[in-house]
């Protein structure tokens, strides 16, 4: 899903709305709009506003809750590939090579990611990494070791286990790119917002005072409605998971 232009349609139903019924105010006759009828519709209109604040909530918990979760498996990735490496350092100079493999993958990875080209769009499909800097490689090096002596082999072991936890934590990144938010909530909610505007308009009266704030609040809902896109896609976009943790585990790796 685009957030601009979810957002921009979000604007223009909310506000349209708005519109429409500061518009039907004064094409409907004066028995539509008596007290009762006032009374009765603000009565559906409370009603319908609760339930958008609740799916609302719900679709902004979502959002927040995927995000911290791949900001988490960002910084719980940053802390294996060093623990890894530490590993192989302590098993001797024999991993050297592997060692630089890890940190060519890093390095790739970030720069698929996170690119310094900020026009550039992220890759995340791990598989078209290739040659050394695949994960894949370098655990097949690992297991290739000859290790000499039990502490070398507890050493191999533990490798192992922690470059196949980087295996497949790398696939928490495509896992990521499917929304958490269901189209059909969305869209429910659009439709619940365009009538609360449009009963916002039929019972408030037409100046610029009232079509300026409508047009503030219309314009603050869609910008809601943008940022908990932004954050249902932490890889896109202006919100995205900080690469820091793997930046700094990159600068550490190999000393």
């Amino acid at each position: 899903m685009n957030p601009t232009m979810i957002s921009l349609t979000v604007f223009s139903c909310t506000f349209g709305g708005a519109l429409l019924g500061l518009w039907l105010r004064t094409m409907l006759p004066e028995q539509h709009l008596s007290a009762e009828s006032k009374d009765t519709i603000k009565v559906g209109i409370a009603l319908i506003a609760t339930m958008t604040a609740l799916v609302l909530g719900l679709v902004t918990a979502s959002a927040k809750s995927s995000f911290d979760a791949v900001e988490s498996g960002v910084q719980q990735t940053a802390i294996d590939v060093l623990t890894l490496d530490r590993t192989l350092a302590q098993y001797g100079p024999e991993t050297a090579m592997i060692r630089a493999g890890l940190k060519l993958a890093l390095g790739t990875r970030l720069e698929m990611i996170w690119p310094q080209d900020s026009s550039a769009a992220s890759n995340l499909e791990p598989l078209q990494m290739r040659g050394g800097a695949n994960a894949e490689v370098l655990t097949h090096a690992i297991r290739a070791l000859q290790p000499g002596n039990d502490t070398q082999r507890a050493l191999q072991a533990e490798a192992i286990n922690q470059a196949e936890s980087l295996l497949k934590a790398r696939w928490m990144v495509l896992a990521s790119v499917s929304s958490s938010i269901p189209v059909y909530f969305l869209a429910i909610l659009v439709f619940w917002l365009t009538i609360t505007f449009t009963s916002f308009g039929l019972f408030a009266p037409w100046n610029a005072t009232v079509v300026t704030v409508l047009f503030v609040c219309a314009l603050s809902v869609a910008s809601a409605i943008f940022l908990v896109l932004e954050m249902d896609g932490p890889f896109q976009g202006l919100l995205r998971a900080s690469p820091e943790p793997l930046r700094i585990a990159f600068a550490h790796l190999n000393q």
